[in-house]
């Protein structure tokens, strides 16, 4: 699959978590959010390290770096669409467990919500 289309995931009170997340980042740093994202469009799931990375569980990870140090957006692919999920700062060599959790909650309230 290539050319997708990005999506913000949207809780049940209709805040955008990566939204915010991206928003409280360096300016610099959201520059390069966008270019990132912009390749996650071009390429889908033919997008390679070092930009991506499978997670699991049908997640993945769009990574950068910036003025605050690692970025990573988890998201997950539906029918076209990539549905960034969640955001951090990387602090450690592993991606924390719980923001992996977080990604897999939030697709399956999204699956939820398409049926």
């Amino acid at each position: 699959m290539t050319g997708v289309v990005c999506h913000y995931f949207s809780t049940g009170s209709g805040r955008l978590p990566v939204e915010e997340f991206i928003d409280s980042l360096d300016m610099r740093t959201r520059l390069k959010f966008f270019y990132v994202r912009r390749l996650l469009e071009e390429f889908g799931h033919r997008l390679p390290m070092p930009h991506a990375k499978r997670l699991g569980e049908g997640v993945f990870e769009l990574r950068f770096s910036g003025r605050e140090g690692a970025i990573r957006v988890l998201y997950f692919f539906d029918r076209g669409k990539a549905v960034l999920t969640n955001g951090f700062i990387k602090k450690k060599n592993k991606t924390p467990k719980t923001e992996i959790e977080t990604a897999v909650q939030r697709r399956k309230l999204y699956d939820e919500g398409m049926k």
